[in-house]
């Protein structure tokens, strides 16, 4: 026995006779100091401040019953019990599924994208598991979230919420249709999965305005941006919900799922911002759909949850990475993001862009009356609201790869002003607007100025604008007339005006993977509501399965 061992021993001995002593005799009380405080006192009085447990706790003993935090609460009551079914939700909806495949698919179109996919171990195939639109593989729901999460936001080009949060509600497909897909084919072949049902898409659809609606009112008046938090981890709380519901979890057990989705560890926002702008911001919400259908699985296999994960002093969720601040709610959980979500038509950009790019266009037509050409402009000054000058406001920045140039306001107007368009492609490395240097210079003169106007006005619920304005100054001293575009194409106030043109983005982004005759009938059944509500989910997967 070493030194240190028998001094302990015989101080712990020394203790005993002493505790032994005063209780018998009552002997003066011994005073508390370093040099004759007994061994087991002097660690409970140290606990507080040691890494290892106290021999005996001092914290009170918390009741088996406690009331789990009120938002959680809300989170399960609405995806268990309030009913989606708004004509304009579902309708919305179905729109919404096209064109995230869609994007998804033109996704596949990019090495960097596929490199990611597949199973863990190559080759594997998992019986009656997801299969990825687009692809042989057949995964397990876990992998198979991740894969279709990756391709269906790799390109920015699908659906869009903007608020003091921003983000992409349709991202929760990811896990959505993975979950319904493995769980039908499941089932029908003599599985148990969610009590056995076999998923119809019209389930898909209420899921995916559930899915909306949680992410999208959390986002109303909460920005995890402005605490270096990305909008992702609000895809892994909405996934988490709606998947368990779907897996026929109960309501307390969807609080449990929840809670270790508050609890689990939150993406920095780094890779989206200089100097550490990468492709993970493409794969981010692939992994949150991931991450969201494991923890449900884990859940369903007996794990339980925090019900103070948010609130908790110290140790939950507002403190650790909220300012201590709890979340502020503008609305009730029902159909409004789903009715109000932007679709993104026009051009593959960040949405606080899109407005901008439309004015350049626009502007293109003017310069061309006057026979002038991009080469001719000596400046352009946009006028802006506060979330594009935080976010994509990048004037003088480097442009090093696809994901700089994809969140830069001043290289996507830049682009569309030298060449008139403004495609996925523009942003690739060694591509023709990524080597032009008169992009690059232009570019570099392109300023970005608030207009408090514009910010209220995105913020309004009654509006929620996303505006921009381009003033053009030419080199021979003339001025333009300031170009202002409000709201963009596929805005709730131009829905009808855009759906004729995401169907068309539809088409597009089928034909390089299709035969023409198998277009047509996706394109046609995409716009059939009934046939295609009542259809399988597998079935419907199995129409854009590669083999």
């Amino acid at each position: 026995m070493s030194a240190f061992s028998r001094n302990l021993c015989s101080t712990a001995s020394r203790t005993i006779r002493q505790r032994a002593s005063i209780a018998c005799k009552a002997t003066r009380p011994i005073a508390l100091t370093a040099a004759r405080t007994p061994l087991l006192q002097r660690a409970a009085i140290a606990a507080p401040f040691s890494t290892s447990s106290s021999f005996r706790s001092m914290a009170p003993i918390v009741p088996s019953n406690r009331e789990f935090d009120p938002e959680i609460k809300d989170i399960a009551n609405y995806v268990h019990n309030v009913a989606v079914d708004t004509p304009l939700a579902i309708d919305t909806a179905r729109w919404i599924l096209i064109d995230t495949l869609g994007c998804g698919l033109k996704a596949l179109e990019f090495e960097q994208c596929t490199n990611i996919l597949g199973p863990v171990v190559e080759g594997t195939v998992v019986p009656n598991g997801t299969k990825v639109p687009g692809t042989s593989y057949q995964l397990d729901p876990v992998k198979g979230a991740f894969n279709i999460g990756a391709t269906i936001r790799w390109l920015d080009f699908n659906d869009c919420w903007l608020a003091a949060e921003w983000g992409h509600p349709s991202d929760n497909l990811g896990a959505i249709l993975a979950v319904a897909d493995w769980a039908s084919r499941t089932n029908k072949n003599g599985g148990k999965v969610g009590n056995g049902k076999v998923f119809k898409i019209r389930d898909v659809l209420e899921a995916m305005i559930r899915a909306h609606e949680i992410q999208g009112c959390l986002a109303l008046e909460n920005s995890f941006n402005k605490v270096g938090l990305d909008h992702v981890l609000l895809v892994k709380v909405a996934s988490t919900a709606v998947v368990s519901q779907m897996l026929g979890l109960t309501e307390s057990q969807t609080r449990d799922a929840v809670s270790q989705a508050w609890a689990d560890g939150q993406d920095l926002r780094t890779y989206r911002h200089s100097p550490n702008t990468m492709s993970r911001k493409s794969w981010a919400a692939g992994n949150a759909c991931e991450r969201a259908v494991n923890l449900v699985l884990k859940v369903a296999g007996g794990e339980g949850g925090m019900p103070t994960v948010l609130s908790a002093p110290t140790w939950g969720f507002y403190d650790v990475n909220f300012g201590g601040k709890p979340f502020q709610f503008q609305r009730p959980y029902g159909s409004y993001v789903m009715e109000n979500v932007l679709f993104k038509v026009s051009y593959p950009a960040e949405f606080h862009s899109q407005t901008a790019v439309e004015a350049a266009q626009k502007l293109n037509k003017k310069l061309k009356a006057l026979g002038k050409t991009a080469e001719d402009i000596e400046s352009v000054v946009n006028r802006t609201h506060e979330a594009c000058i935080r976010i994509i406001d990048k004037q003088f920045k480097p442009m090093d790869n696809f994901a700089d140039r994809d969140h830069c306001v001043q290289y996507m107007v830049s682009t569309m002003f030298v060449f008139d368009r403004l495609e996925a492609s523009d942003y690739s490395d060694g591509g023709e607007a990524a080597t032009s240097a008169l992009v690059e210079s232009l570019r570099q003169r392109i300023s970005c100025v608030e207009d408090p106007q514009f910010t209220a006005d995105y913020h309004d619920p009654e509006k929620r604008t996303i505006s921009n304005a381009l003033t053009v100054k030419l080199k021979d001293g003339t001025v333009l007339d300031e170009e202002v575009v409000e709201v963009p194409l596929g805005h709730r106030l131009r829905r009808e005006e855009a759906k004729p043109h995401i169907l068309e983005k539809y088409k597009r982004h089928l034909g390089p993977h299709f035969p023409a005759e198998h277009v047509d009938k996706l394109v046609k059944l995409g716009t059939d509501a009934k046939t295609l509500d009542e259809m399988d989910v597998d079935t419907y997967v199995d129409l854009y399965v590669k083999n």
